[in-house]
């Protein structure tokens, strides 16, 4: 079989290109080629010798994630179906701002963690993603995308956030990482890539070492007892644990505070005493939190938080001092905002526990 180059980072290509008996020199302007220029065609490599094209061309294959839909929202939110084969698909979105270009990956085909409020856990889960097919979806979207009007690249910021949990394939996404990090690749920095986390803990000190990258926790309670409900790894990693292994990230970080993700539920994490136990819970974790409204989907059991519940809670945690923002929600239209990559799909899990039904309080208006 083939090897598909864009399972190689670096490090792994040079080794590659030792084996094949060439220079190391030779693997990093192939590298160039393919993610700095988006090449997928040996003979337009065209500063490389014809014999290491031609070998390379009997050895090796350039081979993204194949696009079979590409869907653009009204307010300019784009996304991406890709197809990673078996009746698998992943979803990549693109999220244009005045001042960046936010692309959204997925790390795996599903997600195994069964977020109560997630309907992309509704998939299920079915298998991790190789590096190909993670960094293949920012070399498609680059692709799709072209760049602008200077000549730079539309897509200035990455954030891993989509379809799965990153630390559940760590090396695949560490791999990734350093590929968008190579100024021979993608040549991002530190800051403008984002791994977000549910929280395992062991993994989070493993990517500290590893590649410490902007880092983003999925905390969405103030408590275990919540916690447990709504993110159920808390059984294994509970908040005090989660807390710690922040602070510990901090120390290598390429940002001096954590982005802490909450997604608001109406009349089950969005009170007042909700805002103030969280203030407690993260007073020695340098941190901002963006606020996330919920997107419905059917069955889910929860509804979003009116915007004036949104607006006081946020402002609870301003005046305690911590940097709070609202997500806007972007891509709802195409069933790409925050939660629902997996669209309208069926439930194909196998849950080894019974979910704790989270009542859905009416609040007066």
């Amino acid at each position: 079989m083939a090897l598909n180059l864009l399972d190689y980072d670096g490090s792994g290509l040079i080794a590659l290109f030792a084996s094949l008996g060439e220079k190391p020199f030779r693997a990093t302007q192939v590298q160039r080629w393919i993610h700095r220029f988006g090449q997928d065609d040996f003979d337009a490599m065209t500063d490389i010798a014809k014999s290491l094209r031609e070998k390379l061309r009997g050895e090796t294959i350039i081979q993204p994630p194949p696009v079979i839909s590409d869907k653009l929202s009204d307010d300019g939110t784009r996304k991406l179906l890709m197809d990673v084969g078996n009746g698998n698909a992943i979803e990549t979105v693109f999220i244009p701002e005045e001042t960046r270009g936010t692309l959204c990956i997925s790390s795996q085909a599903g997600c195994a963690l069964d977020c109560a409020f997630c309907s992309t856990g509704k998939q299920g889960f079915n298998r991790n993603l190789t590096v190909a097919e993670i960094i293949g979806q920012l070399w498609q979207a680059n692709r799709v995308l072209g760049q602008d009007s200077g000549g730079e690249r539309i897509i200035s910021n990455v954030v891993m956030m989509g379809m799965g949990e990153p630390l559940a394939n760590f090396d695949n996404v560490v791999s990734a990482l350093h590929l968008m990090l190579d100024d021979n690749a993608y040549g991002l920095s530190r800051r403008r890539v984002t791994v977000s986390t549910s929280g395992i803990v062991p993994a989070m000190d493993r990517l500290r070492d590893a590649c410490p990258v902007a880092l983003a926790v999925s905390l969405h309670a103030p408590d275990d007892a919540l916690r447990d409900q709504l993110v159920p790894i808390n059984r294994k990693y509970p908040l005090v644990e989660l807390m710690a292994a922040c602070r510990r990230y901090l120390v290598k970080a390429p940002r001096d505070f954590i982005t802490f993700e909450y997604v608001m539920l109406e009349g089950v994490n969005d009170s007042d005493a909700n805002a103030r136990d969280l203030i407690a819970l993260t007073r020695d974790v340098p941190c901002k939190f963006n606020l996330i409204p919920f997107n419905p989907f059917p069955r889910s059991g929860f509804r979003c938080s009116p915007s004036e519940r949104i607006r006081r809670f946020g402002e609870i945690l301003l005046k305690a001092g911590i940097v709070t923002t609202t997500r806007k929600t972007r891509g709802d239209d195409i069933d790409a905002a925050c939660g629902q990559l997996a669209g309208q799909v069926r439930d194909k899990t196998r849950r080894t526990h019974k979910r704790v039904p989270i009542p859905v309080v009416e609040v007066a208006s």
